[in-house]
């Protein structure tokens, strides 16, 4: 029997025993017709003589972890870390981005992180978060950094293993916003399209041990002004 005649065929037997139902019942709890229902429509494969991949044409980073030497986790308590130490041995590790590269200007102001007063604000190290992202019961350290000059911001990710610091998610953009939830980290960045914007999780996944992204998508914010997005290889001009 073809599928549409089958699928009517189907619809005319419901029909008939919701008619048999809705007749034996006479109160205000008699059932009702919802209307028509929507027919589901399965996806289509494209090209399926096309020969599969076997590995990715571009490394986008699905899972990033790193031992950082020279931080000490004293008792293995991840609050007792120094943010700003962090930072520093990620400069230091990466001196073609932030000697006299792109970031330079993140090097520069490094100096003023740990000063009081006026002279504070110019300290690219933001507030770092505390949160058990990885399950184990123990609070994780979600840092952010400004990459100057330009208007980027470096968000990380980092737990504790055997009283060792390991990163276990790293991300830079224009961000407008970042939201932890659950097991994730949510980073907001602004679309080139106005009126939308770019929403990316990244979900701890206890398999590969990192933080994974897990959705990467395009919504609709209201019409906002146009602006642009950024990249680590062409920073927007500004502090």
């Amino acid at each position: 029997m073809p599928v549409r005649r089958a699928r009517t065929a189907l619809a005319a037997v419901a029909v008939v025993l919701l008619g048999s139902v809705v007749a034996g019942c006479g109160d205000a709890g008699e059932l009702k017709g919802a209307g028509a229902t929507p027919t589901a429509i399965s996806p289509d494969r494209l090209w399926p003589d096309l020969t599969p991949a076997s590995r990715p044409a571009f490394d986008i980073g699905e899972v990033e972890t790193e031992v950082v030497r020279g931080v000490t986790v004293p008792g293995g308590d991840i609050r007792a870390v120094d943010p700003v130490s962090v930072v520093r041995r990620e400069i230091a590790r990466n001196p073609g981005d932030y000697g006299a590269g792109a970031f330079a200007e993140t090097a520069r102001r490094m100096a003023d992180c740990g000063r009081s007063g006026a002279k504070a604000a110019g300290c690219p190290v933001l507030k770092a978060y505390y949160r058990d992202l990885t399950g184990d019961g123990h609070a994780d350290m979600t840092l952010g950094f400004r990459q100057l000059p330009g208007n980027l911001t470096a968000v990380r990710v980092y737990t504790v293993r055997k009283n060792r610091l390991v990163q276990i998610m790293g991300y830079e953009d224009a961000v407008s916003g970042v939201e932890l939830a659950a097991r994730s980290v949510i980073i907001r960045a602004p679309s080139e399209v106005a009126g939308y914007e770019y929403r990316l999780q990244w979900t701890w996944d206890q398999q590969q041990q990192a933080m994974l992204l897990t959705h990467d998508e395009m919504l609709r914010t209201g019409d906002r002004k146009h602006t642009p997005r950024s990249s680590a290889s062409a920073p927007t001009p500004g502090t």
